[in-house]
This record gives C-alpha cells, structure tokens and sequence, in this order.
C-alpha cells in the first residue's frame, strides 16, 4: 500500500489543494504569481503532481512530463516571504484534512523541504524595480 493509498487517495489531495488555493486566492503576494485568473488550472497540476508523487496514477508525468520543479518555478521571484506564506497556506490546508499523526509529519516533512528547495531569490519583491535587475512581476508579465 503507498502513501497516497493509505491517506484516502485522490479525493484527499483533491481536498487538500483545495483548501490550500482557496488561502492562495487571498494572498496578495502568492495571487499574482499564478498565471491564470482562475486556479483552477493550477490546483489541478499540483493535485496531479502530488498525487503521482505519493504513489497515485502517474497522469502528471503523462501529460506534463518530468515535475522540474526548480525550472517551472524559476520565472516567480520566490523569495523567504513567498516560500513563509505558501507554507503558511499548505499548513491550514494540511491541518484542515485531518490526516493521522504520522502522515501528517509525513507530508509535512516533504512540504517543508519542497518549499525551501523552490526559493530563486533573496531579493525583496516589491513596487519598483527589482534589485540587480532581476524583473519584478509587473515587469515580466508585459514580457511575455
């Protein structure tokens, strides 16, 4: 039995990233950085990348390929206070399905090191141009 199995399977990440985007949908730093208006789009991407990763359907890789988690998220300016809050959302979202001890720290060790290892820049983000040139996303977003 994998992971994904013994939490609930799909419906538990389905759960899971819903909560998590509902919180991202009020983040005034995290909003921004997803393309679409609605997240739809990008709550079904991270379910399926989760759910693959813990031992579900491999629909991820067969459809988007190889995860390369560090190149997808290198055009956001993912800096400590992006990575703080998207851990902050991750964690209501966790604590809200319920998951027993041991799966909680489970997932919660994986979040924890998934989110550190996404952080490009220590640069602050903010209104104005970003430092050493590094474009903000108001600048990017007209380069595209």
């Amino acid at each position: 039995m994998t992971f994904y199995d013994e939490i609930g399977g799909h419906e538990t990440f389905v759960r899971l990233v819903a909560v998590f985007y509902r919180e991202v949908a009020l983040d005034p730093v995290l909003k921004p950085m997803y393309p679409e208006e609605d997240l739809g789009p990008a709550a079904e991407r991270l379910t399926l990348f989760l759910v693959q990763y813990w031992g579900g359907p491999t629909t991820y890789g067969e459809t988007r390929g190889h995860p390369r988690l560090r190149m997808r998220h290198m055009p956001f300016h993912i800096d400590p206070d992006a990575r703080d809050r998207w851990l902050q959302h991750m964690r209501t979202a966790v604590d809200e399905i319920g998951l027993s001890p041991l799966h909680e720290a489970t997932l919660w060790d994986y979040l924890e090191r998934a989110a550190y290892a996404m952080v490009n820049t220590f640069e602050p983000s903010g209104i104005g141009p970003a430092a050493a040139g590094r474009p903000t996303l108001e600048t990017r977003s007209g380069q595209e």
